[in-house]
């Protein structure tokens, strides 16, 4: 499983305990979803969604984490490197710091969905589990963001009591439904605002 390290310039896990996140999905809602069997396999591919780079600020704002969590098996598959991948990333989260909204952490998994020895693709928690052990996240009070059933179940697995679905750019079965449904990103700004409770600092009332 290839992964980002935390971002240097994010929050940093207070010294009296955990603190909440927000895990989003990649393809579908942090960037323009490629299409079916399809793959961002370059930056130039690359769109953010409308209203991500406000959603991702406002979380960053309320004192919340920003994890990605996203399965890439294009990198399995031979169609691009691991390299390819991070320099992706890289160029994400360059673009995002510029606007205060960079992840704190980036996971993902780029095994084949038909390995049998992989054991981080979704709906499997595992990635939401060490991104917690290596953050310090609270995952009673986190919640996760997706397109797909797949990112719900593993927010479900992971623990997590509140999923957002981002309807219309998976053509996938709707169960198991989540605990909000949006037509689009462009109302995850609103949403997040109405979910997420600002986190202040015991230590500096």
């Amino acid at each position: 499983m290839h992964h980002w390290q935390p971002d240097p310039n994010g929050p940093s896990p207070r010294p009296n305990g955990l603190r909440p996140a927000v895990f989003f999905d990649r393809d579908g809602v942090v960037n323009a979803c490629p299409g079916p069997g399809s793959y961002v396999l370059s930056w130039e591919q690359f769109t953010f969604n409308e209203g991500i780079i406000e959603a991702l600020k406002l979380c960053r704002q309320r004192g919340y984490l920003t994890v990605l969590a996203t399965s890439q098996q294009g990198v399995g598959k031979g169609l691009m490197s691991a390299a390819q991948l991070e320099e992706i990333h890289q160029r994400m989260q360059d673009h995002l710091r510029i606007h205060g909204a960079a992840f704190d952490c980036v996971k993902a998994c780029t095994c084949l969905q038909s390995s049998p020895d992989c054991t981080c693709r979704k709906p499997s928690p595992e990635m939401l589990l060490q991104a917690a052990e290596e953050c310090g996240i609270d995952l009673n009070r986190s919640l996760v963001i997706g397109d797909a059933p797949r990112d719900i179940v593993m927010g479900r697995n992971a623990g997590l009591p509140c999923s957002i679905r981002i309807l219309g750019t998976k053509n996938e079965q709707e169960h198991p439904p989540a605990t909000y449904q949006l037509h689009g990103t462009a109302g995850l700004p609103a949403l997040l605002a109405e979910l997420l409770h600002e986190q202040r600092d015991p230590s500096h009332p």
